[in-house]
C-alpha cells in the first residue's frame, strides 16, 4: 500500500510476446490530458497464451521494461497497476441480497459495499479466486435498474454482479515474478478492461460496445454496456498463432514468417502485386502474396467465429450499437476493421486512445493501448486493501467514467 498519494503513475502490461511499462502523471497545465512521462518495453520469452511459464524470463523482461522507463522518466517506479491474463480467467454473473434494518433508513457506503460483498459469496473450486467484481445494477424493493443505491430508501437491496475469477495458481506466480523484479502490484485488472479505459469514450460505453485486444497469444474481450462490465473472456488465439500458421503453410522459419506478417499479410485486396519479397538475415526469400493472405484470412476468420461465439453465448451476437473497438499488436493488419465488421456483422473501428501529452509518439501505437489503460486506472484509483470500489484521484482529470466507480479490485 502506497503511504502517500503519488505524483506518477504506472502501468505494466506482462504480455505473451513483450513487456511494456508507461509512467505518466497529471499536467497541472492541463489536467484534462495526462502526461506521458516514461516509457519502456522488453521481449517476454517467459510466458504462454497469457500465463506464465518461466518465471526468470519474466522477472527479466520485467525490470527492462521497467529501468527503461524509469531511465525516460527519471522516477523510481516501486508499483504499478498489472494485467491478469490468460484463459483461465472468466467470468460469472452473481446476484447478492441485504436487508435494510428500517423501512425509512437511508442507503448509504455501507449497504453498498455489504450487498456487492453478499454477491461474491458464490461456490469456486479451491484453486480459483475473484479478482475483480463490478456491480451492473442495483433493485431496491423490486425497483429494477438503479445505478446507485446512496440516498434511497428501502428494507431490500439487491445488487447483480460480473464477478472476474482467475486460477490462484497463476496469479501467485505473477506475484511472484513481480516480487523477484522488486516491483508491488497497486492493483490487478484484465488487460480488456484496461485497454477500454484507453480508448472508449464514454457514449460507446452506454451504447454497448466489444473491445477486442487481439495479443500475440491471447486475445482479451469485455463488452460494455450501459457504461457497466456486461461480460469478459479470453481466448488462446493470437498473433503468435498467425505467425505457426505462415511457417507452416509456406515452409519456412519462425522468424521469415513474422516478417512476412508484419510486412506483407493483409485482409484487403489493395495490394495487386503478385509475390512479397522479403529479407532476412543477408539473404532474400520470395513467397505469393495470395497464399499468404489465405493464410492469415483463415486464421483472422478462426478468431472471429470464437469470438461471435463468446457474443451468442450472453446473447449480444449482431446487437452492440457500439461495434467492435480493435487494439493490441495484431489490429495492425492492414484490413481487419473491414474484415471484422464483415464477419461478426457489426460496425468496427481500430481503437484510438483517449486524448494524452507528454511522449506520446511510442504510445499511440495500438500495442501500448492495454498499458496506457493500466496507468490511467493507476492514476484514477486511490491504493486500498481489499476489494474496494475505485475512486477518483482528486483533482485528477474527468476523462474516464462509469466504469470506475463500479469496479472492485483485489490487491
Amino acid at each position: 500500500m502506497r503511504e502517500q498519494t503519488p505524483t506518477h503513475f504506472v502501468g505494466l502490461d506482462i504480455g505473451t510476446h513483450m513487456v511494456r511499462c508507461v509512467v505518466g502523471m497529471v499536467d497541472e497545465a492541463d489536467p484534462a490530458k495526462p502526461s506521458i512521462i516514461g516509457h519502456g518495453s522488453a521481449p517476454n520469452l517467459g510466458m504462454r497464451k497469457g500465463v506464465l511459464s518461466h518465471v526468470d524470463d519474466v522477472v527479466d523482461a520485467v525490470a527492462h521494461a521497467v529501468t527503461e522507463a524509469e531511465r525516460l522518466s527519471g522516477v523510481h517506479i516501486k508499483h504499478a497497476t498489472v494485467n491478469i491474463n490468460g484463459s483461465h480467467v472468466v467470468g460469472i454473473n452473481s446476484r447478492g441480497v441485504i436487508a435494510i434494518s428500517t423501512a425509512n433508513k437511508e442507503i448509504g457506503p455501507d449497504e453498498r459495499l455489504r450487498v456487492e460483498e453478499a454477491a461474491t459469496i458464490v461456490q469456486l473450486p479451491p484453486n480459483r479466486e475473484i479478482i475483480q467484481v463490478f456491480a451492473k445494477n442495483y433493485r431496491i424493493d423490486g425497483q429494477d435498474n438503479i445505478k446507485d443505491p446512496v440516498g434511497m430508501h428501502g428494507v431490500r437491496l439487491e445488487v447483480d454482479t460480473h464477478i472476474v475469477t482467475a486460477l490462484a495458481p497463476n496469479v501467485r506466480n505473477l506475484e511472484l515474478a513481480l516480487d523477484k523484479a522488486r516491483l508491488t502490484p497497486a492493483h490487478k485488472t484484465l488487460s480488456s478492461l484496461a485497454a477500454a479505459e484507453a480508448v472508449l469514450d464514454r457514449k460507446q460505453k452506454e451504447a454497448g460496445t466489444l473491445l477486442m485486444d487481439i495479443g500475440a497469444g491471447t486475445t482479451n474481450l469485455a463488452i460494455i454496456e450501459d457504461g457497466e462490465v456486461h461480460h469478459v473472456a479470453v481466448i488462446p488465439v493470437g498473433g503468435v498463432h498467425l505467425t505457426n500458421d505462415l511457417a507452416i503453410g509456406l515452409k519456412t522459419d519462425l522468424d521469415i514468417a513474422e516478417k512476412v506478417k508484419v510486412e506483407h499479410a493483409r485482409l484487403d485486396n489493395s495490394n495487386k502485386d503478385m509475390n512479397a519479397k522479403v529479407e532476412y538475415d543477408g539473404k532474400s526469400y520470395l513467397f505469393e502474396l495470395e497464399e499468404i493472405n489465405m493464410i492469415a484470412e483463415a486464421r483472422i476468420e478462426e478468431l472471429l467465429e470464437l469470438v461471435n461465439k463468446e457474443l451468442k453465448r450472453v446473447q449480444r451476437a449482431r446487437k452492440l450499437p457500439g461495434g467492435v473497438v480493435l487494439v493490441g499488436g495484431t489490429s495492425k493488419l492492414p484490413g481487419i476493421a473491414e474484415f471484422t465488421k464483415e464477419k461478426l456483422e457489426l460496425p468496427a473501428r481500430l481503437g484510438v486512445l483517449q486524448p494524452l501529452s507528454g511522449l506520446i509518439d511510442t504510445v499511440e501505437d495500438p500495442m501500448y493501448c492495454t498499458a496506457v489503460g493500466l496507468m490511467l486506472l493507476d492514476m484514477l484509483l486511490l491504493p486500498g486493501e481489499g476489494m474496494t470500489s475505485g475512486e477518483p484521484v482528486a483533482g485528477a482529470f474527468g476523462l474516464i467514467e462509469g466504469l470506475l466507480g463500479k469496479i472492485g479490485f483485489k490487491k
